[in-house]
């Protein structure tokens, strides 16, 4: 599968969950990425966010801010899933 073909698929299966979520799903997704990157600035530094801020308008990435988007992506799906799916968790 190619890089942009991955993300396409990763970004239909994103709005799926999205489509799927509550607002406190949403919520605690955010919350729970904000931990993660958090984490990453006191063990790494800070993130140059002008980089990344201007792929958002991107039409045509390179290699490189593909696969960075992929794997954001990945992230996004991963956490979000686990929250809306209830996986390890216990819903009250």
């Amino acid at each position: 599968m190619t890089d942009l073909v991955e993300l396409a698929h990763y970004y239909n299966l994103a709005d799926q969950l999205i489509e799927k979520a509550s607002k406190q799903d949403i919520a605690e997704t955010a919350r729970l990425l904000a931990v993660n990157l958090a984490h990453y600035k006191m063990k790494y530094g800070e993130l140059p966010l002008d980089e990344t801020l201007a792929m958002i308008d991107m039409d045509k990435p390179n290699s490189e801010q593909t696969q960075m988007l992929v794997n954001g992506m990945e992230t996004l799906i991963g956490v979000l899933g686990n929250i809306v799916m209830g996986i390890g968790q216990e819903k009250h």
